[in-house]
This record gives structure tokens, sequence and C-alpha cells, in this order.
């Protein structure tokens, strides 16, 4: 049962913010310490991801577990007006498989921290996680290409101790 009437859950729900919400923070905080530098709320990507980091080609949901029905300790369907509630919830979770299909149709990488990840035991584990794959996802993105050694170069590359003529 409902502790509050429908006027004061109503006026709670709605000030429920989508930007700049303690668990993205703690994300964009550790991101920029690390040296990574993103854009945040970009309008003109498939649901305007959390962060973006277009020299890596990666958005980054910070997605919290109530509203995207992440099936965690966090998680539980309120006990008040249920139905409404599961459909919103699969209509969320749908939304974000055709939006994450979307954004890798169009070269991005997708990268999902939940709201859970980011609790004191798990927060520094995760946040290093990310790290390590962003990185990994530069180096798949920016490898350099072979070049076969004398292709279009005729002279013979000098050694570095040798003193060019």
């Amino acid at each position: 049962m409902d502790k509050m009437t429908p006027e004061q859950r109503h006026r709670c729900m709605s000030r429920i913010g989508s930007r700049n919400t303690r668990p993205e923070m703690i994300v964009r905080r550790w991101l920029w310490r690390q040296g990574f530098r993103y854009r945040v709320g970009v309008k003109s990507l498939p649901g305007t991801p959390d962060i973006v980091l277009r020299r890596y080609s990666t958005v980054i949901f910070v997605n919290g577990c109530f509203w995207h029905g992440h099936d965690c300790e966090k998680f539980r369907v309120p006990s008040t007006n249920t139905a409404f509630w599961e459909a919103k919830f699969s209509r969320n979770q749908a939304r974000d498989r055709r939006v994450y299909k979307q954004l890798h149709e169009m070269g991005y990488y997708v990268l999902v921290v939940w709201e859970c990840q980011l609790e004191a035991p798990r927060r520094l584990a995760t946040l290093q996680a990310l790290s390590t794959r962003l990185a990994e996802i530069y180096l798949d993105t920016h490898q350099a290409k072979p070049r076969p050694y004398g292709d279009g170069d005729d002279a013979a590359p000098g050694i570095a101790a040798e003193p060019q003529d």
C-alpha cells in the first residue's frame, strides 16, 4: 500500500530528473579524471546517450535499475498499479534494445553502466573495467595499418645510429 496520496506521489515522481543524476556524475567524474573527454546528452544521436566519446566511437548509458527494469536487487515492480508498471518497464526495455541496435548500426560501441554497479563495494571495479574497455575500443579502432617493407619507398630505411648523408 502506498503511503502517499496520488497527488503527493505524482509530485515526487515528476521531479525525478534524467540528467546529472548521481550515478551519471560518478561515471562522468571518473572519466574526466582518467583523461577521457566527452559530450553529454547529444540529441542528434538516437536515445540521447548520457555520455558520448566520439574519439572512441562509443556511447555510454548510465541506467537506473528501477526505470530500465534491471534484474538486480535494487529493482522491484511497485505493488500498486502493477499492470501499468510492468507495461512501462517492457516498453522501456524494448526502446533500449532498439536504440542500442541503431547506434551499433551507426558504428558506435554501446556501453551500459547500471546504477547498482556504482554502489560502494562494486564502484571501483566497475569504473576500472569501463576505462579498460574504452582503452580496448581505442586500440581496436585506431590500430596502425601494417605496411610491407619497400612498399612504394625505394630507399632502405636508415638505422637510428647511422648518420644520414
